[in-house]
């Protein structure tokens, strides 16, 4: 896996003050994304054991609220596969520090298939198996350790600069670990606005 970019300290992608990586690869291609250069799987540095620690370091101090995953696309199957052991980490030593992520995909059918839901969105390949782009071995895991999830591709036309922590009123803010124990899809303040 590569990544754009780590920022200490960030205040504009999730409540508080986080730690943010930005990882290379994304399938969605949404028109006037905001960082298309994250496209490029190989774009940036390569993630090494180094960056890892050096992520987890950063995520020590108490006045850092917790971990913010965006990139690109964190739910590119290569990218969860690298990002899980991230994720573990980090909640074994900073358990009471919040994940915040950020996904073109939605939560439902995308990445979690929910009581009442068609598997996936009933979608399936020529040979009939089910279809989607983000399920893979590290999926289920990977979103236990996420409290928040920004969900949904950004829409241009439906972009608005006044909501909290999305760019277009599509994108919605859902509590995971709520909607993993209730078995339906939590959203958080859907009209919250900065």
């Amino acid at each position: 896996m590569y990544y754009g970019n780590i920022k200490n300290c960030d205040i504009a992608d999730g409540e508080g003050v986080r730690v943010t990586i930005f990882v290379s690869g994304c399938t969605h291609h949404c028109y006037n994304c905001f960082q298309p250069e994250t496209w490029n799987f190989s774009y940036g540095e390569e993630y090494t054991a180094e960056t890892e620690k050096r992520i987890l370091e950063m995520l020590a101090p108490s006045y850092i609220d917790g971990l913010t995953l965006l990139g690109g696309e964190p739910f590119e199957p290569g990218n969860q596969r690298v990002l899980l052991g991230l994720l573990k980490k980090a909640k074994a030593m900073y358990p009471e520090k919040t994940v915040w992520c950020y996904t073109g995909y939605t939560l439902e059918p995308d990445l979690l298939e929910l009581p009442g839901t068609t598997p996936y969105g009933g979608r399936k390949n020529a040979d009939g198996s089910v279809l989607t782009r983000a399920r893979c071995e590290a999926t289920d895991e990977m979103l236990s350790y996420i409290d928040i999830l920004v969900d949904g591709e950004y829409t241009d036309e439906k972009r608005n600069i006044s909501l909290a922590f999305r760019g277009s009123e599509n994108q919605r803010i859902i509590d995971v670990k709520e909607t993993l124990l209730s078995g339906s899809t939590v959203v958080l303040d859907k009209d919250r606005k900065r």
